[in-house]
């Protein structure tokens, strides 16, 4: 089974993504900001990230820039799902390496869509 790391400083997004990719078969663990995120993936690093861009402590775009120069931080496709809709935070996210990007709110056939693009199912 693949896995995903959540990480959303809200309890109720991060509960409902991590149910749709568990329908999806996805083992899920989640931190609520950047600074988690980046201990969890020091331990072991999952095969997907679903990241948030505002968040507490370190924001999604901090950690992602972080974590592509950790060893065996290129691996993980990386899905920012975020408020932030306009055309420049896109490109940052993308040119800072993450693989797609959703918008807020989302639904399972969003999240299906997107990971499949991607090469996770």
């Amino acid at each position: 089974m693949k896995s995903c790391l959540v990480v959303d400083d809200s309890r109720v997004v991060r509960k409902v993504a991590r149910k749709i990719l568990e329908e999806l078969h996805f083992v899920c663990s989640e931190a609520e900001d950047g600074k988690q995120a980046m201990e969890l993936c020091a331990v072991r690093m999952p095969d997907a990230i679903l990241l948030d861009w505002n968040m507490p402590v370190m924001n999604g775009i901090e950690f992602l820039r972080r974590l592509r120069k950790m060893t065996g931080g290129l691996e993980p496709k990386v899905v920012f799902c975020t408020t932030e809709n306009d055309l420049a935070h896109i490109q940052e996210a993308l040119s800072a390496g993450a693989n797609e990007y959703i918008m807020k709110p989302f639904d399972s056939d969003i999240i299906q869509t997107k990971f499949a693009q991607v090469g996770l199912l």
